[in-house]
């Protein structure tokens, strides 16, 4: 974890009872959540959903038998019922107390409307705030929006004054407070930093194509340590759904470091006698080639060993896929219907990182996945704004599986055909085992090659063999010591007997 923040002198922060925000994903970015008895702050633009998440927070003192209280400067109550029940919420047991009475909408036969935040005096609105809070009495309090109480102040120093008044005034309650903040000042409001004990910004983000990204960050949080960095979430029904930034130090568990079988017995010879668990393999070559039939080999072999497998499509639907195991006589409708092999289509223009990650970690935590396939990092990188933020969340991303004993296969499509070929991003140095796969041309037929190009963990060959996919699965030939410059895409035969064609 990483944090900020240190306990004033002579003070013990870690007595303080912690308070959920209702939000699961918050609370474990927090440590547990926060501190009881503070002021804290939620800032974003409108539609980041900071109403949602505050109602999340009092609903959750409400399911714990707790007062709550919604003080609502610019949303009426019968607005914030609509917004709970789009998530299935019911606000009984939640106090709404309005600034906005349902009587002040505007008469065409007077000139200014009868009673308005906007036409009040700023003492005169924290007066009624400060009744309510004593008649009340709540353990829990959110005040909606302070860009009303900027307005009424009309400068930065009674603004400040006022908001010291309201913290003030809740520190001698046994009341945690939630301001929210729409960030409708031209400037970044620091001096509200300063006077809350801690900042969580939310954020909406429009990219190029796709659904808008979200994502939050804890700017500030005293005495409590948090994962630090931005940490995406999306708004579903049943409020936000925050997926904590991965770090995979936090994360390990003992695991025998076996071989990995691919059920085929010469593939294995090539690869040394398997892959081990706890590491990852790049599948790499041009499109079409057999990358992902290599693939499904594994998960086929761990699914008739018992184990679980995940295969997460970026490219391709299960159709295509189902299809193609047919094709090559693997029974993966057999083991999709019996669940040892889990199928998830992954769509990078509608799924942010963050929440790829979270997907990730309940497969291999909750469904104790052994085996995962990424088909593939192509697709993979359209779900990332930058390529540089792609390698750092891969390494994230394999370190945590390395350290749950997961066998990882990456498979990344080169640009081209055959000849010189292109590779989009490099990750070979993150491999732990790199296995390429190439056409080639000789007498007049396109072939298949493949080599175990890099293999960290042990030894394996050094030879390049054809191999070719057919209705009995992959099928490896002898190595192709009479050729040279397969891949660099230029083959030369050097021997007497002209070979036989493709293997049968």
């Amino acid at each position: 974890m990483t944090g900020q923040s240190a306990a004033a002198p002579g003070s013990d922060l870690r007595d303080l009872p912690r308070v959920s925000t209702g939000s699961e994903g918050l609370d474990n970015i927090l440590g547990g959540g926060l501190d009881a008895n503070r002021m804290y702050l939620y800032e974003g633009r409108p539609g980041t959903g900071k109403t949602t998440i505050a109602l999340q927070f009092l609903l959750r003192g409400v399911s714990e038998g707790e007062r709550v209280l919604y003080i609502s400067l610019s949303e009426t109550k019968s607005e914030l019922t609509v917004v709970a029940q789009r998530h299935g919420w019911s606000l009984e047991g939640v106090d709404v107390f309005e600034l906005v009475p349902p009587e002040t909408t505007l008469d065409r036969d007077r000139e200014l409307t009868v009673f308005h935040p906007a036409e009040m005096e700023l003492n005169e609105t924290t007066n009624l705030i400060f009744k309510e809070v004593e008649r009340i009495n709540p353990t829990r309090v959110v005040l909606d929006s302070l860009s009303e109480l900027r307005l009424l102040a009309q400068n930065p120093l009674r603004y400040r004054r006022q908001v010291l008044a309201l913290k003030h005034f809740f520190t001698n309650r046994n009341c945690t407070v939630v301001l929210l903040d729409d960030l409708s000042s031209s400037q970044d409001d620091l001096q509200l930093h300063s006077i809350a004990h801690g900042v969580v910004m939310l954020e909406q983000l429009a990219i190029d194509y796709g659904a808008e990204r979200r994502r939050l960050r804890v700017i500030k949080m005293r005495g409590i340590r948090f994962r630090g960095g931005f940490h995406d979430f999306t708004i579903a029904q049943g409020g936000l759904r925050i997926f904590p930034r991965l770090v995979a130090a936090e994360h390990h568990r003992s695991f025998d470091g076996d071989m990995v079988s691919s059920g085929n017995p010469e593939l294995d010879q090539l690869l040394g006698g398997g892959l081990e668990r706890g590491t990852n393999a790049l599948f790499l070559g041009s499109a079409g080639v057999g990358k992902s039939s290599l693939a499904l080999t594994y998960a086929i072999a761990a699914a008739q060993r018992g184990e679980h497998a995940v295969f997460f499509a970026f490219d391709e639907g299960r159709g295509t896929v189902e299809a193609r195991a047919r094709t090559l006589g693997l029974p993966l409708d057999e083991h999709l219907a019996s669940g040892k092999i889990r199928f998830q289509q992954i769509d990078p223009a509608e799924l942010s990182p963050g929440e790829f990650a979270a997907t990730l970690r309940r497969s291999v935590e909750v469904d104790n996945a052994r085996i995962i396939v990424i088909d593939s990092l192509n697709g993979y990188l359209n779900a990332m704004p930058d390529e540089r933020f792609l390698v750092l969340q891969m390494h994230e991303l394999l370190s945590y599986l390395a350290q749950q004993g997961v066998l990882t296969i990456l498979i990344l499509a080169q640009h081209g055909l055959v000849g010189p070929m292109d590779t989009p991003l490099d990750l070979s140095y993150l491999s732990d085992a790199v296995v390429m796969l190439r056409y080639f041309e000789f007498a007049g037929t396109v072939r298949r090659a493949l080599s175990v190009v890099k293999k960290r963990s042990g030894g394996h060959e050094h030879g390049i063999r054809e191999f070719r996919l057919g209705g009995t699965g992959i099928k490896l030939g002898p190595p192709l010591v009479e050729f040279s410059g397969i891949f660099s895409g230029n083959p030369r035969y050097t021997g007497t007997v002209l070979p036989e064609g493709p293997l049968e």
